[in-house]
């Protein structure tokens, strides 16, 4: 297997943390665009088990308005929606007018874990190869803008970022059987994905490319690639002025022994560290 390239120098945090910010202010001022405008954007993260999908997504909504923006990250389907058409469960997810919807996996799931894993048909997985740029370009031309990313890691790296999700309590439960399994099936995953680009790397919905070996970087790089493909401007919010806190009328705050509060945790840590200097 051809190892990948690491990149020569990680991006330093300080000039990350710095650039991170100046992104994300960006991406307030095309959040607001879209709301004004009643524009659509759709973007969509895709990519093996712990590239990185998670993390990016946290930094791009970190500071949205959740009213404009959401992630939609759907669960197994259920009996039901087995029987429906497969694209039908997430267009009820798609944005209305000044709305941004992210997903955390798509419809892709069907060309990669549902293929690899045999959880779809081949005459399903076939139909799906044919209808997918079909119902995305029902989707551009109706003005919906769509971008598509694959988040690309390396088989070292993703091993390393499954050792580490073993070892931490506060990430194990991002790891599932099925992450497991995928160290197994690198190699049909690879087929599935270059089958999957081959036939849905189209003109009205092309991939992009996320080198993810490095997280820093590939979240400044995807970050930086969206705000660059939306023509969106700033749109100048209302000028608002605090008004005057009007004078007090009498009012008197009920005794607080008659309400409870939680335990301040915050101070006895500070006695318990004051005790061990």
């Amino acid at each position: 297997m051809e190892a990948r390239r690491e990149s020569a120098r990680r991006l330093p945090r300080a000039l990350y943390e710095r650039e991170l910010l100046r992104l994300q202010v960006e991406l307030v001022r095309l959040q607001e665009w879209v709301r004004v405008e009643g524009a659509r954007l759709v973007v969509v993260f895709e990519g093996r088990d712990a590239a990185g999908k998670g993390g990016t997504i946290k930094r791009v909504a970190e500071h949205l308005n959740p009213r404009v923006a959401r992630i939609v990250a759907l669960p197994a389907p259920t009996e039901r929606e087995r029987t429906q058409w497969y694209f039908q469960r997430y267009i009820e997810h798609l944005p209305g007018a000044g709305e941004i919807v992210l997903f955390d996996r798509s419809w892709y799931n069907r060309a990669g874990v549902e293929r690899v894993m045999g959880f779809c048909t081949e005459g399903e997985y076939t139909r799906f190869l044919c209808q997918c740029p079909v119902f995305e370009r029902l989707l551009t031309e109706d003005g919906i803008l769509l971008r598509k990313y694959w988040f690309s890691v390396s088989d070292a790296v993703q091993e390393r970022r499954f050792r580490v999700r073993l070892d931490d309590p506060t990430r194990r439960w991002k790891l599932s059987p099925m992450d497991l399994e995928s160290i197994t099936r690198w190699e049909e995953y690879s087929r599935a994905k270059d089958e999957m680009f081959a036939r849905t790397d189209v003109p009205h919905a092309p991939w992009y490319v996320v080198e993810s070996d490095d997280k820093r970087s590939a979240r400044i790089n995807m970050l930086a690639h969206l705000l660059s493909t939306v023509p969106y401007h700033e749109v100048r919010p209302p000028a608002m002025e605090l008004p005057p806190r009007p004078p007090a009328t009498g009012y008197q705050r009920p005794p607080r022994s008659r309400q409870t509060y939680v335990a301040d945790h915050a101070a006895s840590l500070v006695r318990r560290a004051s005790t061990h200097r």
